[in-house]
């Protein structure tokens, strides 16, 4: 469904991107994970069209992306911190986004605004909300127009145990309908139930994209944080072995 090649992406002095090259398909759940600065906000902004790489293209449904805003319509997104008009009503911000794509009522994916009870506070200003709250919105944002594509940047950042539970029992939901989903954490044990795909990144490189089971094989370890933690501990993740694990990415490819 996503197609990366070759990207590339500079701000000024900093290198975000290094030739990424990663392809994402229905049924997955990519977990993206690396350090601070490692590139993760950056590949998420270019999918999403907020920023346009130096070099490399992107392709949704094999259509470039470039000058096509209509493929955006596949994709729900969830932001790490979401931005609303202040004075706008939370039940207002969803009429106008549904007024927006052109939706009726009858074709919505609603299930989130009913599980979190959203309905009895659509006449709260955006400003009132606590930051809980407002990661709810953005959830139920993010699922509202059913897509195909569903990109969540930190989505459990901020909720309560309850609406946590409740919005990874929404992912896997999601995920069982053949639905993409991309997401990024650094709560690694929410991950463990929902991650089929691991792609961990590196100083704008993407060091390896595989299959979760085959992380846990190689690392004898079934929880995805310790899995990260041992090769992060054993291989100190340097510029050496940074080289090393790209050039056999690199050897895989000419295989």
């Amino acid at each position: 469904m996503i197609r990366i090649e070759h990207i590339n992406k500079r701000f000024k002095k900093l290198q975000a991107l290094e030739d990424i090259n990663a392809e994402f398909h229905k049924g997955q759940v990519i977990s993206l994970i690396g350090p601070n600065g490692s590139g993760k906000t950056t590949l998420i902004k270019l999918i999403l069209g907020m920023v346009r790489p130096d070099t490399g293209k992107i392709l949704v449904d094999d259509k470039l992306i470039d000058n096509d805003p209509v493929y955006r319509q596949k994709i729900g997104y969830m932001p790490q911190i979401g931005r609303y008009p202040d004075n706008m009503k939370i039940g207002q911000l969803f009429k106008m986004l549904m007024q927006i794509r052109n939706k009726e009522e009858v074709s919505l994916d609603k299930a989130l605004i009913e599980q979190f009870e959203l309905e009895k506070i659509f006449e709260k200003p955006m400003r009132t909300l606590s930051g809980g709250t407002r990661q709810k919105v953005s959830a139920a944002i993010a699922f509202l127009f059913d897509p195909p594509i569903l990109i969540l940047d930190e989505p459990t950042a901020g909720l309560d145990p309850l609406a946590s539970e409740i919005l990874k029992e929404k992912i896997i939901t999601e995920k069982e309908k053949s639905k993409l989903i991309l997401i990024t954490s650094h709560i690694l044990s929410d991950l463990d139930d929902l991650t089929s795909h691991i792609m961990y990144m590196q100083e704008g490189k993407m060091l390896f994209l595989k299959e979760i089971e085959a992380l846990q094989e190689e690392t004898g370890e079934v929880r995805l944080g310790k899995a990260i933690a041992r090769i992060m501990k054993g291989e100190k993740l340097t510029s050496e072995w940074i080289d090393k694990m790209l050039q056999k990415k690199s050897d895989e490819r000419i295989i």
